[in-house]
């Protein structure tokens, strides 16, 4: 177990991989922690650096008390990059993460060269969509909502498998508090003016079976970055490296090989 204390939050990572090798970061969804990359991860080229984390709120990373606001979890991912010294890294993000992302090459061009938005947008959802969850998750727990959760998550086909109960459990036993304050985060976003200022290799992933963040969302998003580049996987939800990681890697492993990183245009600082 890999525990950084950054300014008083301990967050839970993984630091896996070649340690000199080309990083990549990855950045999870709002109600999942760092295992939802675990498919992925034999599936991605030798030689990299590969570094996942549990952001604030969820896992075995601190819980502390709400609202966030996106600045702070983007300044969570930049304190851990800085802690473990790197640069030059793709950022890969889904969900809240794709947001973190956005927010992260923004801030601090040194830390990412290259972007993937998953499953995510510059602004997602609306204020009073986020307001009631928010309500009910303070109220009565994520409980309530997890099979709706589960519906704008998962294509049916994969509801009808075993496997969709764990992460209904992984969902459920994310602590409430963690849950609306990343939630609070996400409804006082929008970040399509600055993610529009971005210069850098860019990927979008979408689901098209994604109830959270519609295709048409995700390519919206990625087109504000100019030479970007986007891909739909068919009979996904919002968590496409779960229902077909074999997909979603060979996206994102082209992706690896069109910009360079693994041939050491990205290194470790």
């Amino acid at each position: 177990m890999q525990i950084a204390e950054l300014d008083g939050l301990n967050v839970h990572y993984r630091d896996e991989g070649d340690p000199d090798g080309a990083p990549v970061v990855f950045a999870n969804s709002l109600g999942t922690d760092l295992r939802l990359w675990d498919q992925l991860m034999p599936l991605l080229p030798a030689g990299l650096r590969v570094i996942r984390y549990d952001k604030r709120g969820h896992g075995l990373t601190d819980l502390t008390p709400g609202p966030y606001k996106m600045g702070t979890l983007v300044s969570d991912a930049e304190a851990l990059m800085d802690h473990l010294g790197v640069k030059n890294a793709l950022f890969v993000g889904l969900s809240i993460g794709g947001m973190i992302a956005q927010g992260l090459a923004v801030k601090r061009m040194d830390l990412v060269r290259a972007v993937v938005i998953s499953n995510s947008g510059a602004k997602i959802g609306t204020k009073e969509i986020w307001a009631d969850r928010i309500e009910t998750c303070r109220a009565q727990g994520i409980e309530p909502m997890a099979d709706a959760v589960m519906e704008r998550w998962f294509s049916p086909a994969f509801r009808e498998t075993p496997e969709l109960q764990a992460w209904r459990n992984m969902l459920t036993r994310t602590p409430a508090e963690g849950y609306a304050a990343c939630s609070e985060a996400i409804s006082g976003t929008d970040f399509y003016t600055t993610t529009s200022g971005l210069r850098l290799p860019a990927l979008g992933i979408a689901g098209d079976r994604d109830g959270s963040t519609p295709p048409d969302l995700v390519r919206e998003t990625i087109e504000l970055i100019p030479g970007s580049d986007f891909a739909l996987i068919r009979g996904a939800g919002h968590l496409p490296c779960v229902e077909n990681p074999l997909e979603y890697a060979r996206i994102l492993n082209d992706f690896i090989a069109r910009t360079g990183h693994l041939t050491g245009a990205g290194a470790a600082g």
